[in-house]
Formats: C-alpha cells, sequence, structure tokens
C-alpha cells in the first residue's frame, strides 16, 4: 500500500542525526536520499541505522556512512502482481518504484509483512534469580516484584510486551516463587496466557528453556525479568528475518573512560600517550529472539547459561545477529539501577 512517501525525502547533505528524525517520524519510518532531480541515491531504513550503530557511527556523521545506496527496486508500470510478489518473497518492507532513469515515482510499503503472527508468539521471562545485589531490598520480595513507580518490574515488562501484541508468556522461576505466581496467576486479568517454568535448581539464564512444555512453531523471544526498555520488538523481529538469523541477540552499547593517559609503549620507547581514552564495547542487553529448532541445544533440566547458548550455536554455523538497542534500556540489578529505575519510570508507561 502508498503512503506518503514524500515526508521521507532527504538531500545527500543531511547527517545520521537528521536522517534518524525522518525515520522515527515519518509515515513510512524511512529516509529516502535523492538529489535535486528526485533521483534516487539511497535508503536508510530503522534496520540500517541500527547496523551503524555496531560500526560505532556519530550522529553528526554524513547519512552517507549509513544510507544502502544499492537499494532493491521496482519499475514505473510493473504490474500490482509483480510488486506483490516481491513482498511474499522478502523480508523487506519498502520498495521505491522508479522510472527508466532512476527517478523516484512513489514508494510501496507493506505494513503486514511479518511472517510470523507476533499474537502467537511466545515471550519467555527470566524471573528466577535470587537478586542478592539488590540486598536487603530482596529478602522478603523476589526482585521480580519490586515496584518500579506503581507496578512491580515484572508486571512493567508485561504490559510493555502486551502492547507489541503479545499474549503468552512463559515465567521462569525458583526464588520466591510462590509470591511471583499468586502475583500474576494465570495473567486472565491481563487477558493474556501465562504459564511458569519452576526451576527446582539453578538452571543459568538459558537452562529453563528446557522446560518449555512443548517446541513452539514461531520464533521465540527470551528475556531477563530485570529489564526496563522501550525497544520495539516489531523492529526486532523484522531484523531477525531480515538478517534470516537462527538466534538474535540485543545488544546495548558500553562506554568506559580510562581515567588516566594510557601510555603505548615498544619496549622501553614510548609511542603515544592517548589522555583518558574512552573505549566503547557491545554488551549484552538480556533480550534475544531464537528459532524453535534452539532448543535442541539445551540439555535436559540442565544448567546453562546464555553466553555459552550463543557458543554452542556458533560452533554449529549458524546465523546469529547483534541487534543494537539505541531506546531506552535499563537493568535493574544494582542498587542504584533500581533508583534510577524509579526516577526514570515517568516517561516509561
Amino acid at each position: 500500500m502508498s503512503k506518503n512517501w514524500r515526508e521521507s525525502l532527504l538531500p545527500p547533505t543531511v547527517t545520521v542525526k537528521e536522517a534518524k528524525h525522518v525515520i522515527d517520524n515519518s509515515p513510512l519510518h524511512i529516509a529516502i536520499i535523492v538529489d535535486g532531480d528526485r533521483r534516487l541515491l539511497g535508503i536508510v531504513t530503522q534496520s540500517d541505522f541500527r547496523k551503524g550503530l555496531l560500526n560505532h557511527v556519530n550522529l553528526e556523521d554524513p547519512v552517507s556512512f549509513i544510507m544502502n545506496n544499492k537499494p532493491t527496486t521496482a519499475f514505473l508500470g510493473d504490474n500490482k502482481g509483480k510488486i506483490d510478489n516481491f513482498f511474499i518473497k522478502t523480508n523487506l518492507m519498502h520498495l521505491p518504484i522508479v522510472d527508466k532513469d532512476g527517478i523516484l515515482a512513489s514508494v510501496e510499503y507493506y505494513d503486514e509483512h511479518l511472517k510470523i503472527d507476533k499474537h502467537n508468539s511466545w515471550m519467555v521471562i527470566m524471573a528466577g534469580g535470587l537478586g542478592n545485589r539488590l540486598r536487603p531490598l530482596t529478602e522478603t520480595v523476589p526482585k521480580p516484584l519490586l515496584k518500579v513507580g506503581e507496578r512491580p518490574i515484572l508486571e512493567n515488562i508485561i504490559i510493555n510486551c502486551i502492547n507489541y501484541g503479545f499474549n503468552k508468556f512463559y515465567i521462569s522461576v525458583n526464588y520466591k516463587s510462590d509470591l511471583i505466581e499468586d502475583y500474576f496467576g494465570d495473567g486472565s486479568i491481563w487477558n493474556v496466557q501465562i504459564e511458569y517454568l519452576r526451576e527446582e535448581k539453578k538452571m543459568g539464564t538459558a537452562g529453563a528453556l528446557s522446560l518449555l512444555p512443548e517446541v513452539p512453531t514461531t520464533p521465540i523471544f527470551v528475556m531477563n525479568g530485570d529489564i526496563m526498555t522501550e525497544l520495539n520488538f516489531q523492529e526486532l523481529i523484522n531484523f531477525h528475518f531480515e538478517h534470516n538469523a537462527y538466534a538474535t541477540m540485543c545488544v546495548k552499547e558500553y562506554d568506559f573512560t580510562v581515567p588516566y593517559g594510557v601510555v603505548c609503549v615498544n619496549g622501553n620507547k614510548i609511542k603515544c600517550i592517548d589522555e583518558k581514552p574512552i573505549h566503547r564495547f557491545f554488551i549484552n542487553a538480556g533480550i534475544y529472539i531464537f528459532d524453535p529448532d534452539v532448543l535442541k541445544f539445551i540439555p535436559k533440566y540442565e544448567p546453562l547459561d546464555m553466553p555459552d547458548l550463543f557458543r554452542m550455536i556458533i560452533d554449529d554455523n549458524k546465523a546469529t545477529v547483534a541487534f543494537p538497542i539505541h531506546e531506552y534500556w535499563l537493568d535493574i540489578g544494582r542498587i542504584d539501577d533500581y533508583k534510577k529505575a524509579n526516577s526514570d519510570i515517568t516517561g516509561f508507561v
């Protein structure tokens, strides 16, 4: 279907930041880069922006740093059947239509392109941890039931997921599990289905997946039960399919400033001095999508952590991809994090 694609047009002189603003606010959620004659030069999607994040692109860099300068296009005059067939066979959501000179004529957009009914996707939430770093708060209350704003952490997570169409949840529980199950019940109060994966021993951050009662037919979403985020789950599943991923891990950029001048030496010779350098890393954000077949890697009733699961998947030559989160994200692991979550909650839900 066609939307007002003209609001997505930008000249090639814009920055990554300006393109991101158009992606976030235009009807197509895409930036279309054209010259003065409206000749198509490239496009920038959310996926392109996130790939730029993985390469540590700066917001003030030219848009060419993240632009796809060879986008798939169709020609003016192509029939509807041919265009429909394009969306059926690909994982893309935008199709620029150009004339014989490459001048942009229109853009087709398929907003029901997801090849998964997200309403039938399972969300598995890992909520069995002891919350040791949050003691004494967790001595009588399990971490998932600590309140952030008016609701417990886990309720905020579930409501956010419901807003994206999830209606089937599995919650792994162990520490003070009776309190969690009493609070959430079967989920009927939220018009969703909640079941519990009861860990009789510590199962690690991935082992509880072996307790799922059956193998689903669609990709499995998994997230830790102590995360507050404004992540767009629709963009996440789009990214997962676009890259034909077997396993997708959300990552968050983490900056660390060395508080001293770092001296580079070769033997006893000083080569350079870098004053208070900033090191950037991507950390595991605790949110994942897995192909259902991944369950074969997980030993039954045995502890397993997510890094080990990903190593097994990688060793088996399956496609694993990183999805960078630029939205709000906070891991509530320590007292200071919990205080920050409560100060941030106003703009969250």
